[in-house]
């Protein structure tokens, strides 16, 4: 089964400077975001993962945007299902989850549980909007994507989860766990799917992947 990939920096290559919330495009040019999903569809893409990569109340609250989770989050699922819809085309859409970029205790000052509701509140957002799957990515953190899966697992028993990490140069996570530890703790917390992303390119990707 073969996904879409980036949406940030294809926004951007359409004028959309990096400090804008690329979230809030879903409401307030929805054109650029349904273009986007529509050209990786007629690209051959069988999953369209929604543009919240950031649109949990931490990132939003950097735009003063934290009251509009739900809004923003509802508004990308319906985006993505228009475009789909409008292909004729059997595509799965995944909610996208990103980092809430906080430190999580016992690296920063965020506890667990605020992890959680934060998560709980985009993903109960993105589940309700009646998404396929959940894609929770980019993840340099297993006790920010353990807070991840288990509040998807407290909205939906059946939803699938795809849970993937991002690795440095040498192979570790940001915060130095290594492939094998990530992949056990991935499967333990309940992930159906666990992989890479980003990290130093395909060749590191595979060598990591095969390790896991």
């Amino acid at each position: 089964v073969l996904s879409d990939g980036a949406m940030g920096t294809l926004l951007n290559q359409r004028g959309v400077g990096f400090d804008r919330c690329f979230d809030e495009l879903n409401l307030t040019h929805p054109a650029i975001v349904a273009d986007i999903h529509r050209a990786y569809i007629e690209a051959g893409s069988q999953i369209i993962q929604t543009n919240t990569f950031g649109s949990n109340a931490y990132k939003l609250m950097q735009h003063g945007l934290e009251d509009k989770v739900l809004e923003i989050n509802t508004a990308a699922v319906e985006l993505a299902r228009r475009v789909v819809l409008a292909s004729f085309k059997d595509i799965w859409i995944a909610g996208d989850v990103g980092p809430l970029g906080v430190r999580l205790a016992p690296f920063g000052r965020v506890q667990p549980e605020d992890a959680r509701k934060a998560f709980l509140e985009q993903i109960g957002a993105l589940v309700n909007a009646k998404v396929d799957l959940l894609i929770i990515e980019t993840m340099t953190d297993l006790y920010e994507v353990r807070e991840a899966i288990i509040a998807a697992r407290e909205i939906s028993k059946d939803i699938p989860i795809i849970a993937s990490m991002t690795f440095t140069r040498d192979d570790r996570t940001l915060l130095g766990d290594h492939p094998v530890k990530v992949a056990k703790k991935l499967k333990h917390y309940g992930a159906d799917v666990i992989g890479v992303n980003c990290s130093g390119g395909p060749n590191q990707i595979l060598r990591i992947l095969k390790t896991m």
